[in-house]
């Protein structure tokens, strides 16, 4: 099983380990165009007004510009303690043991607009860059990462895949045979509409339940069995589809 993660805009600073190197990284199939998006990146840093419009920044966040100048030289650390904010926080991966950390290198992967997709022991360094930006020169990201990310994930998951990625990542690389996660809440009515501020905190939840259990599902039935245990409220909408719901 390979539980998908989505990324952050957020990224914790610093690290302790070497730079980049991207032969290192899963999936090398992916090399090719992860180097040709850090280059691309490095270049723009360099202009910072161009760098702000194609990132989407603001004049207040040259520090993100800073962090892809530096992307060859500055410090890396696993992604699973790169990336931050509510998913992450409902993951609580710092609180794993050491098995259950194990696990989490083996089931776990984000989804990256940089890199395509990277295992949660995977080094990289902090950055910025989002699903829906256009670097200035090249095609868009789908454009770029399909349809070698799709086959990349699939070749690495070699089994079920539970994609908790946001709309976004998963057009960059999608996996039609995944099982997904909707996160619902239902009003006293009966009514049910679609979560936002909440949607991410529930699948750090479910990404953590599937990352700790000793179970290995196979099919959303078993992805569910896992949810229910870890006391979330479930429901199976389909063969593909996994409804989560809160009050």
């Amino acid at each position: 099983m390979l539980v998908l993660l989505p990324p952050s805009e957020t990224k914790s600073d610093g690290g302790a380990d070497a730079p980049l190197d991207l032969a290192e990284l899963s999936m090398p199939q992916l090399t090719e165009t992860r180097e040709m998006l850090v280059q691309s990146l490095v270049t723009l840093a360099a202009d910072g007004e161009a760098s702000q419009l194609a990132l989407g920044l603001g004049p207040t966040q040259a520090d993100e510009i800073e962090r892809n100048a530096k992307l060859w030289v500055s410090p890396t650390r696993p992604a699973l303690e790169r990336y931050t904010g509510v998913l992450f926080d409902a993951l609580d991966a710092k609180s794993f043991t050491r098995a259950q950390k194990s696990k989490a290198l083996s089931r776990l992967a984000m989804g990256s607009a940089l890199f395509g997709a990277v295992r949660a022991g995977d080094l990289i360094p902090a950055y910025r860059l989002s699903g829906g930006s256009k670097l200035p020169g090249l095609s868009t990201l789908r454009a770029l990462w399909k349809p070698e990310l799709s086959r990349a994930i699939t070749a690495e998951a070699d089994g079920l895949v539970v994609d908790l990625r946001s709309g976004t990542y998963q057009q960059l690389g999608p996996i039609p045979e995944a099982v997904i996660a909707t996160v619902l809440t239902e009003k006293p009515d009966g009514t049910r509409t679609v979560v936002s501020h909440f949607n991410k905190h529930h699948k750090g939840l479910l990404a953590r339940a599937l990352t700790v259990s000793r179970a290995e599902p196979q099919d959303v039935r078993g992805v569910a069995r896992v949810a229910a245990k870890a006391g979330l409220r479930v429901e199976v909408a389909s063969d593909r589809e996994l409804i989560i719901l809160t009050d």
